[in-house]
């Protein structure tokens, strides 16, 4: 056991940060670059061989998965008010972390089973490892506070989300090796094929790099449970209480119904686009598997640069100016992917979109952060009150993203959809006043 670190060392922080590189090849392997090239070509045969139940017939393929991502995010909506309450009363809050990672983990490693021969089994998987990752952030964001100074929280924040592009790409690009040299040393053995033993490899790579993680952070801070009549209810009294605790704080809550419209459109890019470039991009013969890894690297490097220059921007012009200018990208983004056809289109939305999407999410996270009152104990609801705003989010944008796709036969309609709420989330910002608070030693 490590000593107990002071908040604010540098160690501590490191420790921190290093869960992103752990847990990020998870959004990177699973839900941007692999399973999705995976799922597109288990399905097309599945449909094409009639292998699916019937009521699925008139279902867009990729609407399964997305039906399945909304539904994992409405689960985490709900289990995050219950888990950290307890997380709070108990002390644990490290526990439920190590909790989710690992079921995370495991079923990125039951994901290399997935099959349409027993497509129940196999989406419950999927959803369960989205239930892990995105249960684990919750804790994990939670710390931040509890680990940084206010004034180290913004680059402490870009730092995470940087060595996860990272970590992330390095994982990525090893697999690729392994594709494009045939070097893949299980194939014949195990009878799995490259994008299985990804699988495998992004739940080992995240559990056992979040080792270093879990060696610093704290466990939690117990609190006094005298007065708390169900400890399973009382996260939803807590979320209650940051809510009327936000009638006093204009500047946190104009800021978050601004961050919960723009996050929706955020997360549903990030979780539609590589099946949207696998259905609406014209790839030459053989070059789509190739083209749409490549064009997922270079989001990934590019977003490492776009953290740390919003970092940077924030301590010049202030987080909210640096987030209405991200989301005016986004617009602008959003109304040229609609006309993306070629492949040497695609390659630059997707440099457009990993500048911007490494950016939002730090600048996001930390800006929040700094706007919960310095010393609060409840920093894992104030969190959760957060995560929640998020996942209901995603839980509206990919149910709106899904029922256009369905209804216009076509992807692009949806993404043009996406502009109002980008738009909507700049005019909220722009509501979000200039308030000096004492935890603030740079602007806001």
């Amino acid at each position: 056991m490590k000593n107990i670190l002071p908040r604010g060392h540098k160690k501590l922080l490191n420790a921190w940060a290093f869960y992103d590189w752990a847990n990020s090849v998870y959004s990177l392997v699973i839900t941007s670059a692999i399973f999705p090239l995976f799922y597109s070509d288990l399905s097309k045969t599945a449909y094409e061989n009639g292998n699916i139940p019937k009521f699925l017939e008139d279902v867009n393929r990729e609407n399964i998965i997305f039906i399945t991502t909304a539904l994992a995010f409405l689960a985490v909506s709900i289990l995050s008010p219950i888990l950290s309450g307890i997380a709070d009363y108990s002390g644990q809050k490290k526990r439920f972390m190590q909790f989710f990672c690992y079921l995370g983990g495991l079923s990125c490693i039951g994901l290399a089973f997935f099959s349409f021969d027993y497509i129940w089994l196999s989406l419950l998987i999927y959803f369960l490892g989205l239930i892990g990752f995105w249960g684990s952030l919750v804790f994990y964001n939670s710390y931040l506070p509890d680990v940084a100074l206010p004034e180290q929280q913004d680059a402490t924040s870009a730092k995470g989300f940087s060595l996860g592009y990272a970590g992330s790409v390095i994982l990525l690009a090893f697999c690729l090796i392994l594709s494009i040299f045939d070097i893949y040393p299980v194939n014949g053995i195990l009878g799995f094929d490259v994008a299985q033993f990804s699988f495998i490899l992004v739940g080992l790579w995240w559990m056992g790099f979040a080792q270093y993680t879990y060696a610093y952070l704290p466990l939690g801070t117990k609190k006094d449970t005298s007065d708390v009549k169900n400890i399973l209810t009382n996260g939803f009294i807590e979320l209650k209480k940051i809510w009327n605790q936000l009638g006093d704080n204009i500047q946190m809550k104009r800021y978050l119904l601004a961050f919960f419209i723009y996050s929706m459109a955020v997360q549903t890019v990030m979780l539609v686009a590589t099946y949207f470039g696998t259905e609406e991009v014209q790839w030459n013969e053989g070059g789509k598997t190739m083209g749409l890894i490549s064009s997922i690297l270079l989001i990934q490097v590019v977003a490492i640069l776009g953290a740390f220059i919003a970092s940077w921007l924030s301590k010049k012009y202030g987080n909210i100016k640096v987030l209405i200018g991200i989301n005016l990208i986004w617009v602008v983004i959003c109304i040229y992917g609609y006309f993306v056809i070629t492949p040497i289109q695609f390659y630059l939305t997707a440099a457009a979109v990993g500048f911007v999407m490494g950016s939002i999410q730090s600048l996001s996270r930390s800006t929040y952060s700094k706007m919960i009152p310095e010393g609060n104990p409840d920093t894992a609801s104030y969190f959760s009150f957060y995560d929640v705003a998020e996942k209901i989010g995603i839980v509206i944008g990919m149910t709106i993203f899904t029922l256009v796709t369905q209804w216009s036969g076509s992807m692009r309609g949806s993404i043009l959809f996406l502009v109002v709420f980008f738009a909507i989330g700049v005019a909220l910002l722009l509501r979000v006043p200039k308030i000096k608070t004492a935890i603030l030693d740079h602007k806001v």
